[in-house]
């Protein structure tokens, strides 16, 4: 029985804490794109991009092409 004391203001510590890191987590931006690596892994990169849609693309694959090497 008095090991309870212990664990209570132990587990309302951690909780906090927990609680902290949510907050900390969302304000440093952890969730704001949470369904473009899902469909960034589906992207191949050797299909041309519709250049009406992305008319920079082009030009953005040559510079990247150049300086690879």
């Amino acid at each position: 029985m008095e090991v309870i004391y212990g664990l209570i203001p132990g587990m309302l510590l951690l909780g906090l804490v927990a609680v902290g890191v949510l907050f900390w987590a969302a304000r440093s931006g952890q969730f704001d794109d949470l369904e473009g690596d899902a469909h960034r892994i589906l992207m191949d990169e050797d299909d041309k991009p519709d250049p009406r849609r992305f008319p920079d693309a082009d030009e953005e694959r040559s510079e990247r092409d150049d300086s690879s090497g």
